[in-house]
C-alpha cells in the first residue's frame, strides 16, 4: 500500500470508528455485559494493530516522536479497537434469539443525566438494578424524571444475545 493510500485509509478508519462508537454505546446500555470486556477488547485489538502497523503509520505521517506515538495510539484504539468491539456488540444484539422473557427487578439506586445541548434542564432519569449479581444502569426518557422517586421496580423483556450476553428490551417502570 502506498503512502497516499494510507493517508486516505487511516482517516477513513478513524471516522468509521467514531461513528460506530455512537451505535456501540446505545447497544451497550441495553446489553448485560461487564464493562471490562469491551474495554479489554478495544485495548487488545488496538495494541496488536499498533505493533503490526506502526512502521507504516510512522512512514505516512512525519511528526515529532511524542506526537507520533499519541496520534498513532489514538488511531489504533479508535479505528481498529472500536471497530472490532462494535462488530462484537452489534453482532450480539442483531443476531440474538427472538424469544423474549419477562423479568422484574427492584431499583437499587436512582440518578439522572443532563439533557442534550441547549436542553440541559431535560434530565434523563437513570435507575440501577441488580441483574444476576451485576449492577446495570438503565436510562429512561426525560418525561419520567419528575416522578422518578415514585418508581420501585422495572420490568424488562430479556432475550439471549448471540454471544450469550443478555439484551434488555421494552423496559417499564412500576
Amino acid at each position: 500500500m502506498t503512502q497516499n493510500q494510507r493517508k486516505i485509509l487511516y482517516p477513513t478508519l478513524f471516522f468509521i470508528g467514531l461513528i460506530l462508537i455512537i451505535f456501540e454505546i446505545k447497544i451497550f446500555r441495553i446489553t448485560m455485559i461487564d464493562l471490562s470486556i469491551p474495554i479489554g477488547m478495544i485495548l487488545l485489538v488496538g495494541t496488536i494493530s499498533f505493533i503490526i502497523d506502526f512502521k507504516n503509520y510512522k512512514k505516512t505521517y512525519k511528526k515529532s516522536r511524542i506526537a507520533l506515538y499519541i496520534y498513532s495510539v489514538l488511531q489504533y484504539l479508535i479505528s481498529y479497537g472500536f471497530i472490532v468491539c462494535s462488530i462484537f456488540i452489534l453482532s450480539n444484539y442483531y443476531f440474538a434469539d427472538k424469544e423474549l422473557l419477562k423479568k422484574t427487578f427492584e431499583i437499587v439506586e436512582r440518578s439522572s443525566l443532563p439533557g442534550r445541548e441547549y436542553h440541559r434542564e431535560e434530565r434523563s432519569p437513570t435507575f440501577r438494578i441488580n441483574y444476576n449479581g451485576k449492577i446495570k444502569e438503565l436510562v429512561f426518557e426525560h418525561k419520567y424524571y419528575k416522578k422518578m422517586e415514585s418508581y420501585d421496580s422495572i420490568e424488562v423483556e430479556v432475550r439471549n444475545g448471540f454471544f450469550g450476553f443478555d439484551i434488555l428490551e421494552n423496559k417499564k417502570l412500576y
